[in-house]
């Protein structure tokens, strides 16, 4: 593909009169060799544009690479620009329609035309498959699973009783959607009596859901992950929650029964989001956050109980500084002791 297409394709443009170079792939700035484009989007890797071997590079509108002998494609946003080209460079692979003779699907299940049915795969009663659905060998989707067009499951998934998944949904290795939630009641005896889980959980639209994450269905009512949420490798969603639009949540993220997770949240590693509790929209939590109570829309929190970033920040300084108090306090009382002694008799 020449440059000048692939800036157009890209939402870049093309510095100077390198448009009919032919770039052929894209890699990172250390992998990238002769005929693929890299990327610079944060300035701390600026010292390796000066030995990458790529033949073109895209970088900020205002970005010094003090190079010439590398062809540049300005963007607003590199990191960006440099994934649409990864996608035209990678494409979806094309698949066969097709049935594994070892499926096992129920005589009242609904498959659509122009599906892929792997090896070992067990449809339940009643299911219903979109058209260009993907199913890879050994999944297991239980009675009334409603499964949208061009969704890809992969091997080792189970969709329990009564999900609902819409269209483009990608699901990964080994996640388990519409377990049971984890509920329980105490009887007179002081014993753990199961709550019936008689919900069921939706995935909206262009969700995609990593490996090994579990999402419980709700004892009544839903689950729901709403449109364009992307969930990392094992995440737990527990019953009754909702994760709101194009919201990021990263791996070992624990979500609590009950509780709403907003549109454009981001969760990064290992949040723990307790019971009943709201985060706002586009608020942001730090690894290993703990989240008590209700976020406010927009705030950017960390620690273990979550509080404002700049806060935590100037609290740690201070803590850092915590172990050289007692030695402060002892000079203090050494030269008070000595004042004490110096002082004349009364």
């Amino acid at each position: 593909m020449k440059l000048s297409e692939l800036a157009a394709q890209t939402g870049a443009r093309c510095e100077a009169h390198h448009g009919d170079l032919e770039i052929e792939g894209a890699a990172g700035l250390d992998q990238a060799g002769a005929g693929q484009v890299t990327f610079l989007a944060n300035p701390r890797y600026t010292p390796r544009v000066k030995t990458t071997h790529a033949s073109a590079i895209y970088v900020s509108e205002d970005a010094e690479i003090g190079r010439n002998d590398i062809a540049v494609l300005r963007a607003k946003d590199p990191y960006l620009a440099f994934t649409r080209a990864l996608i035209l460079f990678h494409p979806d692979v094309s698949f066969q329609p097709s049935v594994h003779p070892s499926a096992v699907i129920d005589s009242t299940a609904r498959v659509a035309d122009g599906v892929f049915i792997g090896a070992h795969v067990v449809i339940g009663k009643n299911v219903e498959i979109g058209e260009r659905v993907r199913i890879h060998p050994n999944v297991t989707i239980y009675d009334n699973v409603s499964v949208g067009a061009d969704s890809v499951i992969h091997s080792g998934v189970a969709i329990r009783e009564n999900s609902v998944l819409g269209q483009r949904v990608v699901v990964h290795n080994n996640a388990v959607i519409g377990s049971d939630g984890f509920g329980f009641a105490k009887d007179e005896e002081r014993r753990w009596l199961k709550i019936p889980q008689t919900g069921r959980v939706i995935i909206e639209d262009d969700v995609e859901i990593g490996a090994g994450t579990t999402i419980d269905r709700a004892s009544t009512g839903e689950t729901r992950i709403r449109r364009g949420a992307k969930l990392d490798n094992l995440v737990q969603i527990g019953h009754s929650c909702v994760v709101g639009e194009d919201a990021l949540l990263c791996a070992q993220v624990g979500v609590a029964g009950s509780s709403r997770v907003g549109n454009r949240v981001i969760l990064t590693g290992q949040v723990g989001v307790g019971g009943h509790i709201t985060v706002g929209d586009d608020a942001i939590l730090y690894p290993q956050s703990g989240v008590p109570d209700d976020v406010a829309e927009g705030a950017v929190l960390v620690g273990t109980p979550a509080f404002e970033v700049g806060a935590f920040w100037r609290a740690i300084a201070v803590f850092k500084k915590l172990g050289d108090i007692p030695k402060r306090i002892r000079a203090l009382e050494k030269r008070l002791d000595e004042i004490e002694k110096s002082k004349p008799p009364e």
